[in-house]
């Protein structure tokens, strides 16, 4: 079982330019229950070093909410190195105009998180080093609070 991240946008922007060790867009291909929960037309799968997205920052729920790195709960240099490029990568979609959403899923084979929970995320609200994913968990990217607006794929 392995963590799996799915992306979409409306940029036609290809994101696999941005690969390095610690982080890998691949495109999605596949009709994954994940890819038809996603609202935008470019589906891309967000590996990390681990080829799975298991090595980002990741919590099983939102308890603890967005929060910097702490000494009482380690975590590995390169997931958050690898989650603040993330989370830079989306900044910079938005920032241009882009809608951006993705998914946090476990289970490597069924990508569809049973009952998944909604949040948006207000980038102009949070440091890039704040930003982890929570499973099971469909985030909305915006500038700023949004109305409710599911612009289809």
């Amino acid at each position: 079982m392995c963590y799996a991240v799915f992306l979409s946008t409306s940029s036609l922007e290809n994101l696999a330019q941005h690969n390095n060790d610690l982080l890998r867009f691949k495109r999605e291909t596949s009709a994954s229950a994940a890819s038809a929960s996603l609202r935008y037309a470019q589906l891309w799968y967000i590996g990390s070093k681990s080829e799975c997205s298991c090595t980002f920052r990741h919590l099983h729920s939102t308890e603890l909410g967005f929060g910097k790195p702490v000494d009482w709960y380690p975590e590995d240099s390169d997931e958050i190195n690898a989650t603040r490029a993330v989370v830079q990568i989306i900044r910079r979609l938005v920032g241009q105009g882009h809608h951006v959403d993705c998914i946090d899923a476990w289970n490597e084979h069924d990508h569809q998180p049973p009952g998944a929970s909604e949040m948006q995320v207000k980038l102009d609200d949070l440091d890039d080093e704040d930003f982890r994913f929570f499973e099971n968990y469909y985030f909305d990217f915006v500038a700023t609070a949004r109305t409710n607006d599911k612009t289809p794929r």
